[in-house]
């Protein structure tokens, strides 16, 4: 038969409900109970309390940046296979996990082919920033583009201008594939430059910088968009054979039936996931 709970146990949870402390509020009568049986003095018992409160709000915290984020799947590098990209500069990879390159407010470029781990790495490190605490946002360019010119028409670009500004990551994925229209490419410069120097911004592209006049429509808007990219930037290489293209060579050479090599046999990796795109 459980106790009924003191009057001191019901104002306390009272006031714990009125100052919003939700965990400290559910936990207090466990966390006493087994306080008491260890022994533990008042001092450690608040402690505890506030130790439990504080990982939840963190918890939740981490829960709301990586919902805002729209990561399209959320990816980490644990699901990444280095050994399908090798000429990917790992080290570098590693290191910029540590979001250290976030505090400088230094960009990331990501140039390879589709298929070549690309939007998984940029996914991966945008998850690691929101793990630390930071303010990220997941686009398509395409879709940025739309966005933008979407709230130019509405008449609020100024609040989506705004959003952006507030974020500490800003990753723009598949630049490349499909050519802006002039006012579309002169509102992602826009952002860009707004960018330079506040706001760390991670790009993915299949083209090289010769090529990215055929997306801009402009060769003074590319060379003015990569002087602000590139000006404290690392660039990372994932190659140019897409591991999706590779893998289905692989399984065409051995139809049913033909024995398979034990190189075809084997994963890419322990987990066998690609690298993404």
């Amino acid at each position: 038969m459980s106790q009924a709970p003191t009057k001191s146990t019901v104002l306390l949870k009272h006031h714990l409900k009125a100052l919003k402390l939700p965990t400290m509020h559910a936990e207090c009568e466990a966390v006493a109970a087994r306080c008491a049986k260890e022994n533990v003095d008042h001092l450690g018992f608040l402690l505890q309390l506030c130790e439990r409160e504080l990982l939840e709000r963190e918890g939740r915290a981490a829960r709301r940046r990586l919902k805002a984020a729209r990561f399209p799947t959320v990816k980490t590098l644990e699901g990444f296979d280095f050994a399908a990209a090798p000429k990917l500069n790992k080290p570098l990879v590693l290191e910029l996990l540590r979001c250290e390159y976030l505090d400088r407010r230094e960009n990331l470029l990501l140039v390879g082919g589709p298929g070549t781990g690309k939007t998984h790495l940029a996914t991966a490190l945008g998850v690691e920033a929101c793990g630390r605490g930071r303010r990220v946002r997941f686009y398509r360019v395409t879709e940025l583009v739309t966005q933008l010119l979407e709230a130019r028409e509405e008449r609020h670009l100024g609040r989506l201008r705004s959003q952006l500004a507030k974020l500490d990551l800003l990753i723009l994925d598949e630049l490349g594939y499909v050519p802006a229209s002039k006012a579309g490419a002169e509102l992602l410069f826009d952002v860009i430059s707004t960018a330079y120097e506040r706001t760390s911004v991670i790009v993915t592209t299949n083209l090289p910088f010769e090529q990215w006049p055929e997306v801009l429509l402009s060769e003074r808007l590319t060379g003015a968009a990569l002087d602000r990219l590139t000006h404290r930037c690392q660039i990372l290489e994932t190659g140019a054979e897409s591991y999706r293209l590779k893998d289905a060579k692989r399984r065409r050479r051995s139809p049913a039936g033909e024995p398979v090599s034990p190189e075809e046999m084997t994963p890419p990796s322990i987990d066998s996931k690609p690298p993404g795109k």
